[in-house]
């Protein structure tokens, strides 16, 4: 019997592959859980559409991508924090305070998550930054920790 797999199931193939299982095997156990849906002429037709669709997407998310590194790479976002005396941070500047700052300044949404910072940032100065903005493009940028005005020790 001819079925579509919707999740990868070792020995027998990955997903939105179309395999040939015994007829048992796919009745009791792989329509029953979910994990495939017969072969039938509609269905493939709309896994050929779902296939199509899912290419657009991951070209358009490719493009997007794209677009975002060209205006990031080799950018410098300034941030403005507390600091004291010193010269060390009242907290720190995190992956999230960096991901607002280059929304505000050069208008990419960036997920914070996908920033790569080994630690949060403590101290005054330039830090060189990663950003994985698609699974085959990183970015890389400079976060300018400035002091901000006014904003010293309370006396």
């Amino acid at each position: 019997m001819k079925v579509i797999l919707l999740e990868s199931i070792r020995g027998v193939g990955e997903a939105g592959a179309v395999v040939e299982v015994a007829a048992g095997y796919a009745r009791n156990l792989l329509l029953p859980r979910g994990l495939a849906q017969e072969a039938s002429p509609a269905n493939l037709a709309r896994r050929q559409v779902s296939h199509t669709q899912e290419a657009q997407r991951a070209q358009r998310a490719r493009q997007q991508a794209d677009a975002a590194a060209q205006r990031l790479s080799g950018a410098v976002v300034r941030i403005a924090a507390r600091v004291g005396r010193s010269g060390r941070l009242f907290g720190s500047v995190t992956a999230g305070d960096i991901a607002s700052a280059v929304e505000r300044h050069l208008g990419v949404q960036l997920d914070r998550r996908r920033i790569d910072l080994e630690e949060p940032i403590k101290v005054l100065g330039a830090h060189p930054v990663r950003a994985q903005l698609h699974p085959e493009i990183q970015v890389a940028f400079t976060v300018d920790v400035v002091a901000e005005e006014g904003g010293g020790p309370p006396a």
